[in-house]
């Protein structure tokens, strides 16, 4: 790999890291007025479409099952989410959203709007958030790709005759 190469592995870590704070940062100035916290929102809008075993949303959201299980659970407590009975699985239950988590969603709605707006000014048009999201998505295939990346494996397999 060249210094150029490692160069941009780096800057582009970096970028992702500071954009992953500045995402969370953001979301808990949402989700506050709606008496909820990034992470019960994130839990809460994955179950929205349909009701999910915890091991799915950890899966879809890209953190552990113990991290969405927490949250799961204070959901479940606080009366925002439910366990329901899974047909595909006994032992793993399904969280759904009850009507108060879905209000509470709701209530988020209006600065979500107000911000996807601001965004768009800023990155310049539709086109451009369209664009961003692309290629941010094209960034995560690549990684899940290299899901058994193994630093020093490469070098270690035996090269074609």
């Amino acid at each position: 790999m060249s210094r150029e190469e490692q160069d941009a592995l780096s800057r582009t870590a970096l970028g992702v890291f500071r954009l992953n704070g500045q995402f969370l940062a953001v979301s808990e100035k949402l989700a506050e007025p709606a008496g909820l916290t990034a992470a019960w929102w994130q839990v809460l809008g994955a179950v929205l479409p349909e009701p999910l075993p915890v091991a799915g949303i950890a899966r879809v959201m890209g953190i552990t099952r113990q991290s969405v299980q927490r949250v799961a659970d204070l959901l479940v407590r606080e009366g925002l989410a439910s366990y329901e009975p899974n047909p595909a699985h006994r032992r793993a239950k399904l969280l759904a959203p009850t009507d108060a988590g879905r209000a509470a969603v709701r209530r988020v709605d209006p600065g979500h709007a107000e911000l996807a707006a601001l965004l768009l000014r800023e990155l310049g048009g539709q086109e451009a958030f369209d664009e961003t999201v692309r290629v941010l998505e094209r960034l995560s295939r690549a990684l899940t790709a290299l899901e058994d990346f193994e630093p020093g494996a490469a070098d270690a397999a035996p090269s074609a005759p």
